[in-house]
């Protein structure tokens, strides 16, 4: 099968069921607090809520830049496979969670295991698609992350048909039969970096961690990397803070409960996300071949469509304003999403792209633990929807980061 020229997007189809079960898995303890309280205490108080939700995104940052690494040396698709089984395992065993403790260590293994899976099945899906479909291969693929956030956001509507415990232990069984279908249909392409290295000896394993370290350094010395990670750092503080908070701020802005909200917030994300990386995609495509800047215009579309949203988030108190904003949040962070590897793919080698992506990961989730630990202090004092105006100011400069200092010479570097 993966000789054939449908294969590359076979790969795109396994990997998006791979990317929902990531963030179905990470995002439905958002929409459970007001469950979970009831037998866990600590989680009546906002801000140990938030440490909860920070812990994750905390050492998923920290492993994030060891994760692209081992992308660039090993198999990308071991990689991903043995990532889905272990957070999976974590997302089962959390329904046998019975204090805060036991959840604080099991969110912190999660973060661990699911920071291998981007880096190397982003690289792993730009190998396969090195011609005009990149931006669309990628863009489909992230809206496997925007329905996985959707689906989650229904953790609340089974934790009220049957309980918490229940949600925990079906889809953490989901994940763990999955990675074993994966064993056997998905495969690296022929030209991954790991598989066109030559074989070396065996005592010579010091050249091999020099090897690692060198592939480090030729990212960092790249001045378009340091805008890059940049403007997705700033762009990271709004995206995670619709993915951890908004569930709470639909809530609270709205009068409505949590089973309600959750749902209505997250599906409205996820389905105006699945437009934006769709049009973000094909138009990134269809412009980068006239106009070699094509992707990074389309990004920055993208971000000046967020900035109008977030302040309507935290002004409106009306169900068609808050939607709407919603919606057009999720296109215009869509159409940045689906273009950040590909952006990426201008810069920097295919032998060092999951270590460049691994490295955004951190500074991106590290920006994403600060504000979800912020806003839930702030949601503490009523001031949630003042966080989502202040960051819309703070897009504004990463729009100015892209257009001012981008300008890539090829849309494939080597």
């Amino acid at each position: 099968m993966k000789q054939s020229k449908i294969y590359p997007w076979v790969v795109v189809a396994l990997l998006w069921v791979v990317a929902l079960l990531n963030y179905m898995d990470r995002q439905m303890l958002s929409t459970m607090q007001s469950a979970m309280q009831l037998d866990i205490v600590e989680l009546q108080k906002g801000e140990a809520f938030g440490w909860l939700m920070g812990i994750f995104l905390w050492v998923y940052g920290l492993v994030s830049p060891f994760a692209g690494m081992a992308g660039d040396r090993f198999s990308r698709k071991w990689l991903v496979v043995s990532s889905l089984f272990v957070w999976s395992g974590v997302t089962f065993l959390m329904g046998y969670a019975d204090s805060f403790g036991q959840l604080f260590a099991l969110r912190a293994v999660m973060g661990v295991s699911e920071a291998l899976y981007l880096p190397s099945a982003l690289s792993l899906i730009a190998d396969w698609h090195t011609g005009g479909s990149r931006s669309l291969a990628v863009g489909i693929h992230m809206t496997g992350l925007y329905v996985g956030q959707a689906v989650g956001g229904f953790g609340a509507t089974v934790a009220a048909a049957f309980t918490w415990h229940t949600a925990f232990h079906w889809f953490g069984i989901i994940g763990i039969v999955y990675s074993l279908v994966l064993l056997f249909f998905l495969h690296d392409a022929p030209s991954s970096p790991v598989l066109q290295a030559e074989p070396k000896p065996a005592g010579n394993a010091a050249k091999q961690g020099g090897g690692v370290w060198r592939g480090l350094g030729s990212v960092v010395r790249s001045g378009a990397f340091w805008v890059i990670l940049f403007f997705f750092a700033v762009s990271s503080l709004p995206g995670w803070a619709t993915k951890n908070w908004l569930p709470s701020l639909f809530s609270s802005s709205l009068d409505l409960p949590m089973a309600t909200a959750g749902p209505m917030a997250t599906i409205t994300i996820a389905a105006s996300s699945f437009v934006g990386v769709v049009v973000g995609g094909l138009l990134s495509d269809r412009w980068v071949r006239s106009n070699v800047r094509g992707r990074i215009f389309t990004s920055a579309i993208g971000l000046i469509m967020m900035v109008p949203s977030l302040l309507l988030l935290g002004y409106s108190h009306s169900v068609a304003g808050i939607v709407a904003a919603g919606l057009l949040f999720g296109i215009g962070y869509g159409m940045f999403d689906a273009n950040n590897m590909p952006i990426l793919c201008q810069f920097i080698s295919s032998k060092h792209r999951s270590t460049a992506y691994g490295l955004m990961n951190t500074v991106g989730v590290f920006a994403g633990a600060a504000v979800t630990t912020v806003l839930g202090a702030w949601a503490d004092k009523g001031d949630l929807g003042f966080g989502f105006i202040v960051m819309g100011a703070v897009v504004v400069l990463a729009v100015a980061a892209q257009l001012g200092f981008l300008r890539p010479r090829t849309d494939n570097m080597e």
